[in-house]
Formats: structure tokens, sequence, C-alpha cells
């Protein structure tokens, strides 16, 4: 699906979690607030990394203990109204995309995108 950044990001966690599927990890407190962004769990890495990791990637194990279900990154990409995305995947008010000009990938609000006509 190919988009139009409509509204500029920029990520906030300059390293952001990533792990195998396969790994053992911790499951903290869930995300709540105004955007709506549902479904997303704070989580921590047996390396001590951490951040937030979609619900549905996550095999729970016990209350606060759950095994990922798939590669996973939280890497968000910079972007600015006009960029044109290519996405991929849409989960919890996110979309991983693509960006043909400079090939770089992450993660984006759905909100600062438009869906484009144009293929």
């Amino acid at each position: 699906m190919r988009f139009i950044v409509v509204m500029q990001h920029r990520s906030e966690y300059p390293q952001p979690i990533s792990f195998a599927r396969g790994t053992l990890i911790t499951i903290g407190e869930k995300y709540e607030g105004p955007e709506g962004w549902d479904n997303w769990h704070l989580c921590r890495t047996p390396d001590s990394q951490e951040g937030w990791v979609p619900g549905q990637i996550i095999e729970q194990l016990g209350p606060s203990s759950g095994k990922a279900l798939e590669d996973y990154t939280a890497l968000e990409l910079d972007v600015d109204p006009g960029d044109v995305l290519i996405g991929s995947r849409t989960l919890n008010g996110w979309v991983w995309c693509r960006c043909p000009s400079n090939a770089r990938s992450g993660w984006v609000p759905l909100k600062n995108l438009r869906e484009s006509d144009n293929d």
C-alpha cells in the first residue's frame, strides 16, 4: 500500500528494542494514551533492551512473561510531509513502511499518513 506523509514524525527512541522469534521477554505495562494505540506492551529482553511491542506477536507464557512469535524491531522511521512510503503491515495504529527514496524502513503512526491513489 502506498502512503503520503501528511504530518512529520520523529522517533523518540534512538535505540529501539529488537529481537528474534523465540526470544523470551518480560512483559510490563500495557500502553494507555489518547492516541488509541491499543495492544502495545512495554517489554524487556534478556539483554535489557526495553521498548513497545505489539501484543499480536507475543505468546503469553505467564502474567509477565512471554515468547516472541516472530522477529521484531521497534525501529521508527523519521518522515516529513510529502514523503512517499510503501506500507506492508499495519498494527495497532502504526504502519511498517519503506521509503523508496532512501531504502530505509520503520514504523510510522497511521495518523501521520494518507493513502495514495497512485501505484
